[in-house]
């Protein structure tokens, strides 16, 4: 029998996978417990509405990750810290720092999203690369005085 695949099924099939399996287990296992439904004429339809759709979710996530990109670009966040002996940073900036500057700012950004390469322990201008969806990269500025 052949069946679609409505979940991830480790080692057996992946969403929207057709696959021939024995009627016994397609009824009573992938079926029953909702992994898969009967690859019949119904069934592929609604695959292929499934498909559609998801395309076009993953075309507007693209595009509003574009927009915020754009505004992204040209944001320059500045952080005022404290430092000792030879102007010294106490501590660094994190993540979590940069989002909740970027919330004030009224961006939606989540603190994973931010990737730092070297800890920003110094005064001075740092580039900071925000990965917003699968080939969007904003870059921003970060600023820190004393």
């Amino acid at each position: 029998m052949k069946v679609i695949f409505i979940k991830d099924l480790k080692k057996q099939g992946r969403k929207g996978e057709i696959k021939e399996v024995k009627d016994g287990y397609a009824e009573n296992f992938l079926i029953k417990n909702g992994y898969a439904r009967k690859a019949d004429s119904e069934g592929l339809r609604q695959l292929e509405r499934e498909n559609n759709q998801e395309k076009k979710q993953l075309a507007e996530n693209l595009k509003e990750a574009q927009e915020l990109k754009s505004k992204l670009d040209n944001t320059m966040l500045e952080f005022k810290v404290r430092t000792g002996a030879g102007d010294k940073v106490f501590g660094s900036i994190s993540p979590k720092q940069i989002k909740e500057k970027l919330e004030k700012k009224g961006f939606k950004i989540d603190k994973k999203q931010i990737n730092i390469e070297t800890t920003i322990t110094a005064l001075g201008f740092h580039n900071i690369e925000i990965n917003l969806f699968q080939d969007v990269n904003a870059k921003i500025k970060i600023h820190v005085i004393k």
